[in-house]
């Protein structure tokens, strides 16, 4: 009966010698873990983010120098492409279409026969016309003769004034009457020459709107078909009023302003043009003034009511430091730039900015020539940070597809050509 009693002490003595040797092993392990939480802290910055400059290794980084250069300023807008002149081509006089002489699409000039109107009922209307006006010169003639004979007499007094005062008004009721008679004429054969259908001006059709037999009257509400002339063509753009004092004062002054229109993408070049006219107002309601580009499209790259984005030449900034558009850094304190010193550690150096491209960007403050700018690898940069220059831009070789690694080829500076940019 004594037996189970004998069993708790044991297991107290079990339970109590387990957690000293638990005690002990703890104790044990301590001094061997506590060096592996110490090992991060050598790559804690000040702000306590692991891994940012802290480290002793350089940090590898792309660059490229400062330059000094003219600098093209552009503004940007969007157009539309306007014909010259745009004419509805419609018959004058009424009548059968009998022939048509042109292509749809064709280039024609001021003065090309373009349809004819059966001609016939004209021609009869002409021959009338004339036979009327034969009777009645005929007529005049004979007045004429009366009263030179009445004069004679009248002179010799074997008749009365009142005779000679009626034949001489009859010649010039005769007169009268050939004017209108050859008024008529004229009308006649102008109707005659209407019915052949001319191109009033020059430029390119378009799509024929009425075929072959078609019953047409004067001045129908359906044109034969539209000519525009393209050749020279504009395009119509506006440009916001806080752009306007650059534009303006070089246009007043008599300078050729370059106009480059570029297709939908904004990716090629289509035609290039000079700035032609302006209105005379700004509308109140977008706060714009519009512009008109003068293109002379002898390629006809350019089609009315075609969409394209203007390029407006404002003007050229001489000889000014520029800087890759890339290395430009915004912060809470404002604009600024990672410049490398001469033993290759950063340097934060404030700017003020003007007008880029997208590609380079005007520096007004800040830079000057030869300076080296971090283009890549800013993400682990701070002031004074050591650095390992893996490219320079400037020391390699123009190749094929280079602008892939940071040296911007022709075609992407053109591409990249925008509007003003602020500072």
């Amino acid at each position: 009966m004594q037996a189970p009693v004998s069993r708790s002490p044991r297991r107290w003595l079990i339970g109590l010698l387990l957690l000293l040797l638990v005690a002990l092993l703890a104790w044990w392990l301590w001094p061997a873990a506590a060096p592996k939480h110490k090992e991060p802290a050598a790559h804690l910055t000040k702000s306590g983010r692991p891994g940012y400059g802290a480290s002793s290794d350089p940090v590898p980084v792309r660059v490229e120098p400062v330059r000094v250069g003219d600098f093209p300023l552009y503004y940007k807008a969007l157009g539309t492409v306007t014909a010259t002149s745009t004419v509805n081509v419609r018959s004058r006089v009424a009548g059968e279409l009998v022939k048509i002489h042109f292509k749809e699409g064709q280039q024609v000039k001021a003065g090309d026969l373009l349809a004819e109107i059966d001609p016939r009922p004209y021609r009869i209307a002409l021959q009338q016309a004339e036979g009327t006006l034969a009777q009645n010169q005929a007529q005049l003639q004979n007045a004429q003769v009366d009263l030179a004979r009445y004069k004679g007499l009248y002179a010799e007094d074997s008749i009365a004034k009142q005779t000679l005062d009626t034949a001489q008004a009859q010649v010039g009721q005769f007169q009268g009457l050939v004017k209108t008679n050859q008024a008529a004429v004229n009308d006649a054969r102008l109707n005659l020459e209407f019915s052949q259908i001319r191109a009033p001006i020059s430029g390119r059709l378009g799509l024929r709107q009425l075929d072959l037999g078609n019953l047409v009257a004067a001045n129908d509400t359906t044109a034969l078909v539209a000519i525009t002339q393209t050749q020279p063509i504009n395009v119509a753009f506006t440009l916001p009023e806080t752009e306007l004092s650059t534009v303006l004062e070089r246009y007043r002054s008599g300078a050729r302003l370059t106009v480059e229109a570029w297709d939908r993408g904004d990716t090629r070049l289509q035609a290039t043009g000079v700035l032609g006219s302006l209105d005379n107002q700004i509308d109140t309601t977008t706060g714009t003034l519009k512009f008109k580009g003068l293109f002379e499209n002898k390629d006809s790259a350019l089609f009315p009511n075609q969409f394209v984005n203007v390029r407006l030449l404002a003007d050229t900034l001489k000889q000014v430091v520029l800087a890759p558009a890339a290395a430009i850094q915004f912060g809470n304190d404002g604009t600024f730039a990672y410049v490398i010193g001469a033993d290759d550690k950063v340097i934060v150096r404030k700017l003020k900015v003007g007008a880029s491209d997208g590609v380079n960007s005007v520096i007004l403050e800040g830079l000057k020539d030869g300076e080296r700018l971090v283009l890549e690898g800013t993400d682990r940069l701070r002031e004074g940070t050591q650095v390992e220059i893996v490219q320079d831009s400037a020391q390699v070789p123009a190749t094929p597809g280079s602008h892939l690694q940071g040296q911007p080829s022709q075609d992407a500076t053109q591409s990249g050509e925008s509007s003003k940019a602020g500072a």
